[in-house]
């Protein structure tokens, strides 16, 4: 049986139920998978979501796991939340050695720490978060098996007619955030080549839900009578739910040497046509400004698709949900995701 949706969502806590809900396929995983997992970084806007679905699909499968989060929990709230789930939290520093050396080594890592937002407002940080950390991580959990979150912006630019670029297309990071974060994947393959460590690196554009993403970006400019950028005028795009199987589902495609993994939607949207639906839907006439360039930072997802099949949500949807959600004037979190970038300076 496949996951019900609703027409609309129309509070945070049906939200976060609805993307912490695994698949058949995640259940069907944890029956079999091997140890306990923790979960590094988990204090972000991913890591809340998909630790709680570890959590559910380990009682759905009828296994007791101990399901870890990390991070420096600045938010107290948050973290009492994420233990109200039953995941244990571990609060912490991961930018200090003596401090990851202490972590328990449990068999399953999902490493979802790094830095994005200011990146080019202080390089060496992001460049000690994105692959020095990573460096560590390797070395301390060198007899576990990692799936670790990248970003399809180590891609170059393609055709927007091209589909997108595939795990074998060479890399060609822009600016220094993708530089770091093709040195975190470097970190990692290291670790796997050097230790035989079965890794999974994901390599994700873009998570959206109703209160962040490029979808949200799109809307909220429609919503205020803002101009939108056509500058990078298509994207890809992935419901975080499916987003969070899938990568939950990549524990299993672990290798070492380690495997590369696209993780995003199989359609490519127009900025623009994207704009003019939310307009429908606002009763607004969209804005822009620039035109669209015939290249934009596009990933093909296929090898994610025949591994584990296609999202379950599509844009279309996505996007009645987040019209109403913003209608109803439900939190957001008012962080950009300045994916309209064409020269890498996030």
């Amino acid at each position: 049986m496949r996951i019900e949706f609703p027409e609309t969502i129309v509070n945070e806590k049906q939200l976060e139920e609805l993307l912490s809900r695994p698949t058949p396929e995640v259940v069907d995983l944890f029956k079999t998978l091997e140890g306990d997992i923790i979960f590094l970084g988990i204090a972000g806007k991913i890591g809340p979501s998909i630790a709680r679905m570890a959590m559910r699909a380990s009682k759905e499968a009828g296994v007791s796991k101990r399901i870890i989060g990390v991070s420096r929990f600045s938010n107290e709230q948050e973290r009492s939340q994420i233990e109200r789930f039953g995941i244990e939290t571990i609060r912490g520093d991961l930018l200090e050695p003596d401090f990851v050396n202490s972590l328990p080594k449990v068999k399953n890592v999902v490493f979802l720490a790094g830095m994005k937002f200011g990146a080019e407002g202080n390089l060496s940080l992001t460049w000690a978060m994105n692959t020095y950390v990573p460096a560590m991580v390797a070395e301390h959990f060198k007899y576990s098996r990692i799936v670790a979150f990248s970003t399809g912006c180590v891609y170059p630019l393609v055709d927007v007619k091209s589909g997108g670029s595939v795990e074998s297309d060479k890399p060609v990071a822009t600016g220094e955030y993708a530089q770091s974060c093709l040195g975190r994947e470097r970190m990692f393959e290291h670790g796997s080549l050097k230790y035989g460590t079965p890794v999974s690196l994901i390599r994700l554009n873009y998570s959206v839900e109703m209160r962040y993403g490029v979808l949200v970006d799109v809307a909220s400019k429609v919503k205020n009578d803002q101009p939108g950028d056509l500058s990078m005028g298509d994207f890809n795009v992935i419901w975080q739910g499916d987003m969070n199987a899938m990568s939950l589902l990549s524990l299993s495609q672990c290798t070492s040497p380690a495997k590369i993994i696209n993780i995003t939607g199989p359609e490519t949207l127009s900025v623009r046509q994207v704009a003019l639906e939310f307009g429908k839907l606002f009763g607004k006439t969209p804005k822009f400004t620039g035109d669209e360039a015939p290249t934009a930072l596009l990933s093909n997802a296929e090898l994610s698709y025949n591994l584990f099949g296609k999202p379950e949500v599509s844009p279309q949807q996505i996007i009645q949900w987040i019209a109403s959600w913003i209608k109803h004037e439900n939190r957001l979190l008012n962080k950009q995701t300045h994916f309209e970038v064409r020269d890498g300076k996030y």
